[in-house]
């Protein structure tokens, strides 16, 4: 597309999400363009630094160390100022390629407040050190483990969920389906929150009309993400990578699926939240107006992200009681 065709994005955005943009840009490190990816993943470490402070205390936070059949995972769990009702499985966004347990430290947090669940982030292998679909099995490795240990950690087992952004909503989703379709038992997958994820698909009008220096969406970057990840050219047709060539018209847990309203992926959060209403899978579609990608991690500034955080719990809590 040619890009004076494109919509002009920094114009329409709310002004919560433009205050955001404005603290970025005057606390903005500059990285070469040659930077390896452990000078982007620390920038970006050091960057959120910022935007995890505060928020909920927990009862008690563990750090542990999960042994896969890649190596150790480090794993950590949040407990809440109350009994747990279930176990909700975190994993957080990043393209794939930066990202870990602190960088997303606010948002468990909120979550595991927001539910009164107990919330499990997993520090999967990043790309393009590890490629699809290793982060998936280091999750499933991870479920199975605590499913066995359920006692030993003080956790409900028995109901679980999945939830991830970005690129961690991907994987939340792929793993519900990766233990539906293997007949893998960790506990009953009560529901999983998405909060714009990529689910596969190559083209659609909003990753041609959206996406700039702004979020780091543009065409080229989001095929970068897409090739640190995958193995190989195949790999984009897997039912685990591109979810829509999985079956969804059968026992999907519950979804609870969120946007940004000028994301270049929402047209893949709508695309599955047709498929799934189509063949009446559980599912619940919200947008969060003036918003970009990645507005989640950005609650203390902005009451959307607070919103869209208590959304998905109430709706996880939901599945809780039903």
């Amino acid at each position: 597309m040619n890009p004076i065709n494109k919509i002009n994005v920094p114009d329409k955005i709310s002004a919560e999400m433009r205050d955001v943009l404005h603290v970025q840009y005057e606390n903005a490190k500059p990285i070469a363009a040659d930077a390896d990816n452990s000078t982007i993943r620390q920038t970006y470490i050091e960057e959120r630094k910022y935007w995890n402070e505060e928020g909920p205390k927990m009862l008690k936070t563990l750090h542990e160390k999960i042994a896969t059949s890649y190596g150790e995972i480090s794993v950590r769990i949040y407990y809440p100022q109350r009994e747990t009702a279930a176990t909700i499985f975190y994993l957080h966004g990043g393209g794939f390629i930066v990202g870990n347990l602190d960088t997303h430290d606010r948002i468990m947090r909120l979550l595991a407040d927001y539910t009164g669940c107990a919330v499990i982030g997993v520090d999967y292998t990043l790309s393009p050190e590890a490629h699809f679909p290793q982060a998936i099995e280091e999750t499933v490795a991870v479920c199975r483990y605590f499913s066995q240990r359920a006692a030993d950690y003080q956790l409900n087992m028995q109901s679980i969920g999945f939830a991830g952004d970005s690129a961690g909503a991907m994987l939340a989703l792929a793993t519900a389906l990766w233990l539906r379709d293997r007949e893998i038992d960790c506990g009953h997958v009560k529901g999983v929150l998405l909060y714009y994820g990529l689910y596969g698909l190559q083209d659609s009008a909003s990753r041609r009309l959206y996406g700039g220096v702004w979020d780091g969406l543009t065409g080229p970057d989001i095929e970068f993400y897409q090739h640190a990840y995958l193995a190989n050219e195949h790999d984009k047709e897997s039912p685990y990578y591109c979810l829509f060539n999985n079956d969804l018209s059968h026992n999907i847990p519950a979804c609870f699926i969120a946007t940004a309203e000028f994301d270049p992926l929402i047209d893949d959060s709508i695309a599955l939240h047709r498929t799934l209403s189509e063949h009446q899978q559980p599912c619940r579609y919200k947008m969060y107006p003036g918003t970009l990608h990645a507005f989640l991690h950005y609650s203390r500034m902005m009451e959307s992200a607070d919103r869209a955080l208590r959304d998905g719990a109430r709706y996880f809590c939901e599945q809780l009681e039903a």
